[in-house]
């Protein structure tokens, strides 16, 4: 065969092998497609390239964000990206103003497609993110373990604050790390509990000083633990640690002179002990001499017999009275006289005035307490025995090491949350073994104690990865872990017998176990006090307001007493809710507040008097809800001027969920004055302020805002001028609508209460896992308020809605 035939030959037998192996394949078979049309730009895609992809870009890539190259109806790759983009669309940030920007509509739907296009996106492949290993209890959960598993209020100064989050809690477990120091105070913490809740008894004198401030007016009743018909003074639970005599003094307030005051005349002044009157003093009205003249005390000296018993006319009062060990209320307060003022009624003093003047015909009041003691122990005191440690009291000597095991195996099983193991159970023997080798049962028991204060068990939450699990895989969380997640959630304590009862059996999981858990947990009054002390006062600001001190000149009628009112409305408000499971929008649209005849007074609500808390009606032009709450207004203020700026800032964040980007370096400060020198209102500096380019970006969506409530003045007083000048409160939104004042920035919030509603809800979840809130998380924020909305976003519903979503019962393994 020639060679070219046989090349020939080649050629045709590949020929048809490909042939036949394309005709074995259906696919490859078909004849070629004709080229195909590019795919239609869909009406997300439009918008996009309208609105943002000329600065979003994979060329500029601002803010991080590339949204030609991302594909609107394909979410699920780039699904922060989109989150970041339905952030920014529903608070009218973007597109920026002055640059083309979409209409209501438009903007709507494609929030809506997106938000859609996510949870679906989230439903098929469910990422709950993954929580610390490690979580560390912070002072307050630590207290209330303590006060769970022992039944003893602790000092909160035995250990150091804990620093909120950048997220405004303090349960951060991200927050909350371990230092040397840290934990030689947890030591000390164990050492000193075991020490008062099984002994020794104590063999020196020890004095506890109970003051109260300057600035709190003792003109009425001031507490629920004084009787009716008392005036001023205070009221403390004292430990006393064994059954002994003590010493109470009392010290009465002074001028700056010390100069005791309100003495010219005698006043009765009652101590108490758990309600019994122990002793009635008699103060004042015995001055002999010649007094100096009115307000000139300490500045002209008359008759030395006069000065002198000014200075120490209370130097008599105190006592010294047997007390039987425990707990105990120490009240002192002064017999209330009523009469009403002669004369031209003069203005209440502050500041440096109130401190000179000895207000010689006004009230006195009492400065401090001082419980010394004990003095002397009785001969029959033996130390209390704390029910909630001492389950058993061995009879014998033999019987001791059996007994000690029955104490040690529950206290460890409470306090480390989970069943114990025979491990656990030795190692604490073993220094119970160690404190009774040379002194008693008891103080084995003690080093027993002070082991398990200070074990890792009880001071950290851990939650391990299961064995063999892979890299990134999503498992749910043991019975025990989500009781530990449950309790501190609700209560910012141990899980009870109960709770912990049902994980051991791994029942928890079951829903319905976990819906009567849930509500059980609700109903106990432990979490209304954790949501309103530790959520609520942080979410609030809460904590806040006992540092802020407003100037005395330009708020002359703030005192503590109000700043104690601000306080309690607030607390008792969202108690109230969450005891008698109202909606959460009731936050926004309540016509009712809590008042005191003080808050009233300054609120300008008529017919409230005393110092008793109660529900009343509000003018919802001017009050209802937080926003018009002192609290809030007096936390979000300067101390000699409102800030719409911080005011407006705190809305964006914890209202309309869209906090703003933190400011740029080298900010310019706020100008002191109008244009030409001439004073000017707050609202006319910050437009002038704006005018920066570099300031409008943030302040553009900030300051509206804080405008709307430009009728409360710096303590939350209602005021229509400001210097003579008419407060403007008008405002608008970066969304467009536009509003007058409180009242009608409300009605917007409430025609579009899902979304304060989700707010609400992203921060409980936050405070319930311990962590932030990521874009992963948002789906299953939508998808709670949404279940929420069918009943009436109760309190109740948006829990419930934490404690069944995948974060809250589901983990990721670490890569």
């Amino acid at each position: 065969m020639k060679r070219g035939a046989g090349l020939l030959i080649a050629t045709w037998m590949i020929v048809l092998t490909v042939g036949a192996l394309r005709a074995a394949d259906p696919v490859a078979a078909q004849p070629p497609a004709p080229a195909s049309a590019p795919p239609a730009v869909t009406p997300e895609r439009a918008t996009l390239n309208r609105y943002c992809v000329s600065c979003h870009n994979q060329r500029l890539k601002t803010a991080g964000l590339q949204l030609d190259s991302i594909d609107p109806n394909d979410v699920g790759p780039a699904a922060e990206s989109w989150e970041k983009v339905i952030q920014k669309l529903q608070s009218g940030a973007m597109p920026p103003l002055g640059r083309p920007r979409p209409d209501g509509a438009t903007r709507l739907a494609m929030i809506a497609h997106l938000e859609n296009a996510l949870n679906h996106a989230a439903a098929v492949e469910k990422n709950p993110g993954r929580t610390d290993a490690i979580h560390r209890l912070n002072r307050t959960e630590y207290r209330n373990a303590v006060h769970d598993l022992l039944g003893l209020e602790i000092d909160a100064s035995l250990l150091p604050a804990d620093e909120a989050g950048g997220n405004g809690f303090d349960n951060m477990a991200g927050s909350l790390t371990v230092t040397p120091a840290l934990m030689e105070r947890y030591v000390s913490s164990a050492r000193k509990i075991s020490q008062i809740v099984v002994g020794p008894l104590p063999t020196g004198l020890a004095v506890a000083t109970y003051k109260t401030s300057p600035n709190y007016f003792q003109d009425d009743r001031v507490s629920e633990d004084l009787p009716f018909g008392s005036r001023g003074g205070l009221a403390v639970r004292h430990f006393f640690p064994v059954e002994g005599d003590y010493q109470i003094k009392v010290r009465l307030q002074t001028s700056g002179l010390d100069y005791v005051r309100g003495i010219q005349r005698a006043h009765q002044l009652d101590v108490r002990v758990d309600g019994v009157r122990i002793k009635r003093f008699s103060v004042g009205g015995e001055a002999p001499g010649k007094p100096a003249p009115l307000t000139f005390s300490g500045y002209v000296i008359q008759s030395p017999e006069w000065e002198k018993y000014v200075h120490t006319a209370d130097a008599g009062l105190e006592l010294r009275l047997p007390v039987k060990a425990g707990p105990h209320v120490i009240a002192v307060s002064f017999a209330r006289e009523q009469w009403l003022q002669d004369g031209v009624l003069q203005p209440r003093q502050s500041a440096r005035a109130m401190s000179a003047d000895d207000h010689a015909d006004d009230n006195p009041g009492v400065d401090r307490v001082l419980i010394s003691g004990p003095l002397a122990v009785s001969p029959n005191s033996t130390p209390t025995r704390n029910p909630q440690l001492f389950v058993c009291q061995p009879n014998h000597a033999q019987d001791e090491a059996a007994c000690a095991r029955t104490i040690v195996s529950r206290l460890a099983q409470h306090a480390y949350r989970r069943p114990v193991t025979d491990a656990d159970v030795n190692t604490l023997m073993a220094f119970y073994q160690s404190g009774r080798r040379d002194a008693t049962f008891d103080a084995g028991i003690k080093m027993a104690l002070e082991r398990v204060l200070a074990s890792p068990d009880f001071l950290f939450r851990i939650e391990r990865d299961p064995a063999g699990t892979a890299p990134h895989t999503s498992y749910r969380i043991t019975d025990l872990e989500l009781a530990s997640r449950l309790s501190f959630f609700l209560w910012s304590s141990i899980p009870d017998e109960e709770l912990l009862d049902a994980a051991s059996k791994n029942r928890l999981s079951d829903p319905a176990v976990l819906d009567k858990q849930v509500r059980r947990m609700l109903a106990d009054g432990r979490a209304a006090k954790a949501f309103v002390d530790n959520f609520g006062g942080q979410w609030l600001l809460l904590r806040n307001l006992a540092a802020v001190t407003p100037d005395s000149m330009t708020y002359p009628s703030f005192d503590d007493n109000l700043r104690e009112a601000f306080q309690r409305e607030t607390e008792l408000f969202l108690e109230y809710g969450l005891r008698e499971d109202r909606s959460v929008g009731e936050l926004l649209s309540a016509d009712y507040t809590f008042a005191n005849e003080r808050l009233a007074r300054h609120y300008g609500i008529p017919n409230v008097y005393g110092n008793r808390f109660r529900k009343v009606p509000v003018d919802t032009a001017q009050r209802g809800g937080l926003l018009g709450q002192g609290s809030l207004l007096t936390v979000t203020s300067y101390a000699n001027r409102t800030s719409p700026v911080v005011r407006g800032k705190w809305l964006l964040e914890n209202i309309f969920g869209t906090p703003p980007p933190s400011p740029p370096p080298d900010v310019p400060p706020l100008p002191d004055k109008g244009n030409e020198g001439k004073p000017a209102s707050v609202r006319a500096r910050l437009e002038m302020h704006r005018k920066n380019p570099v300031c409008a970006a943030c302040h553009a969506p900030m300051d509206p805002l804080g405008f709307a409530l430009e009728s409360f003045d710096g303590i939350g007083m209602w005021r229509t001028q400001e210097d003579g000048v008419p407060v403007d409160v008008s405002g608008t939104l970066p969304t467009g609508p536009t509003f007058h004042g409180m009242a009608e920035l409300r009605s917007i919030l409430l025609d579009q209460r899902e979304l304060f509603v989700r707010t609400v809800t992203e921060k409980l979840l936050m405070y319930a896992l311990g962590r932030r809130a990521e874009y992963y998380d948002q789906p299953v924020i939508r998808r709670i308020t949404a279940d929420a909305a069918t009943k009436d976003y109760r309190w109740s519903a948006v829990i419930l809605g934490i404690v069944k979503s995948t974060p809250f019962q589901m983990r990721r393994s670490a890569s």
